[in-house]
Formats: structure tokens, C-alpha cells, sequence
């Protein structure tokens, strides 16, 4: 019987080192899970940046500031426009932060919004 409780007691221990040797496994998938969602957030603000400079643009007034303050403030975007007409299109690009250590940026994320111009 003392065979049995001293051998439960070692397994125990190799379930926590097996444990931390997965450990670097999960947080890993972890913080691919969280760079999905930053990747899809910054798109989205890239669309919405789009629309809100197209929408200035199509007015005449600062395109430009109101593309960046569409945006939340922890990304960088920038926004260009071009009349084309009695429309103007509006292209933002936002930079896609990285949320895993000792990796740059994901790129950029790019969205373009066309709007009739007013007169």
C-alpha cells in the first residue's frame, strides 16, 4: 500500500512539468487568438475611416482629421482622396499593430469609400 501512495505522488509531479511544457503551447494560440481579433478591429476602423473622410470630403471640409479621429487613438491612420467627378473617393490606411513580443507590425489594413459630392 505504501507502494501505491508513493507512486500516485510522482505522477503528480509529471502532470505539472507536462503542464509547463504545454504551457508555452497556450499562451502562444492564446495570442494568435488576440492578433486575429487586433487584425479584423483595425480593418473595420479602416472601413470606418473610410466612410467618415468620404463623407467630409464629399462636403468640402477636413477630410483628413476627421479620417484620423474616426479611428481609435492606439492606431495610425492616414487618409488620401481623389474627386473624380461629382463623386470623391477616399482611401484610409491603418497600420496593424502586433500584439506578440519581438514581432513588427502586421501590415496595413486598407479600405476605400466613395461618396457623391455635394454641391
Amino acid at each position: 500500500m505504501s507502494y501505491q501512495r508513493r507512486r500516485g505522488g510522482r505522477d503528480r509531479g509529471q502532470v505539472a512539468l507536462e503542464y509547463l511544457g504545454f504551457l508555452p503551447i497556450l499562451l502562444l494560440v492564446a495570442l494568435a487568438a488576440v492578433q486575429l481579433g487586433v487584425i479584423a478591429y483595425a480593418a473595420q476602423q479602416a472601413g470606418t475611416a473610410a466612410r467618415a473622410g468620404a463623407r467630409s470630403a464629399s462636403l468640402r471640409e477636413d477630410y483628413a482629421g476627421d479620417c484620423q479621429r474616426a479611428v481609435s487613438s492606439w492606431l495610425a491612420a492616414s487618409c488620401s482622396s481623389a474627386y473624380l467627378g461629382d463623386e470623391v473617393r477616399v482611401t484610409s490606411t491603418v497600420t496593424i499593430p502586433s500584439v506578440i513580443p519581438g514581432i513588427g507590425n502586421f501590415g496595413q489594413a486598407h479600405k476605400t469609400a466613395t461618396m457623391p459630392v455635394d454641391h
